[in-house]
């Protein structure tokens, strides 16, 4: 009962077992047939029968699923060692139900209790394959798998998850390189290099805010630097205004003014040579 239990919680790969409410002894052992292999796709029950002198003596153990195989009979009884002379009492049920498994991947003809399947398998592999998965998909090969296959393995249990790992993804091979283009000088730059960080919930949003930062960075590049001796605002261009109209009258009026001021004395100058 303490290994049914466990075979229940946590079971081997490919591998089931389901009791009886009524006696507990009525044990029922499914087996997922092994990819790769002719059965496939398909499920097997094998049922058990424990004596007195279990555990002793290996129990009574055979297919209830109709199966194509060289050690396995016509009633469901099975060719397997572990079941008679090479039977320990240490042994349990997952121990049969593996062996029967491993069975059904490596068949062994020279033992066959089904001559037919038996003979086929070393005359023509391929159409004892083709007979193999004719029975299992008609007999063995149900819509929906049995509800015991829910239940996650052992196997399947260890697993780590790869959901919460986090990755670094290089901007030079992720993403394209992005070029800046002054306004004054025309000159061209990469905006940035190196890994960037995402993380998968908000990895866009940095993403933009680490682009546009650099950008801004990049326009205060742009400006020439002061020259050595001037002042530290010497490359930044004062603020032009317009002239009013009332400037502009003044400053005509005073042309005019000078250029008669000058017009006047070039006559006196010519008037004294004459003399």
């Amino acid at each position: 009962m303490r290994e049914l239990a466990e075979l229940q919680t946590s079971p081997p790969e490919g591998i089931r077992v389901s009791t009886s409410e009524d006696n507990m002894l009525d044990v029922t052992g499914m087996i997922q047939g092994p990819e790769g292999t002719p059965y496939a796709g398909g499920y097997f029950r094998v049922k058990f029968k424990f004596t007195e002198e279990f555990p002793a003596a290996p129990p009574k153990c055979w297919f209830a699923t109709k199966i194509f195989h060289p050690n396995v009979g016509p009633t469901g009884e099975i060719c397997v060692n572990t079941l008679k002379k090479d039977w320990k009492s240490e042994y349990g049920i997952g121990h049969i139900l593996v062996t029967v498994k491993c069975l059904l991947i490596y068949p062994n003809p020279e033992s066959a209790l089904d001559e037919e399947a038996g003979k086929l398998l070393l005359e023509n592999y391929e159409d004892y394959c083709s007979r193999a998965k004719l029975i299992t998909s008609v007999h063995a090969t149900p819509r929906v798998p049995p509800p015991e296959f829910s239940v996650p393995s052992s196997e399947e249990e260890s697993k780590p998850s790869s959901s919460k790992s986090t990755k670094t993804v290089a901007l030079s091979q992720q993403q394209p390189v992005t070029t800046f283009v002054a306004p004054s000088s025309g000159s061209t730059k990469p905006l940035s290099s190196g890994p960037l960080q995402i993380s998968p919930s908000n990895g866009e949003d940095v993403g933009r805010e680490n682009a546009g930062s650099k950008i801004v960075s990049q326009n205060k590049e742009r400006h020439s630097s002061p020259a050595p001796l001037g002042p530290a605002d010497s490359n930044v261009t004062p603020p032009q205004t317009v002239p009013s109209s009332a400037t502009v009258a003044a400053t005509k009026a005073v042309k005019r003014t000078a250029t008669a001021a000058g017009t006047g004395a070039e006559k006196r100058k010519k008037a004294l040579k004459r003399l």
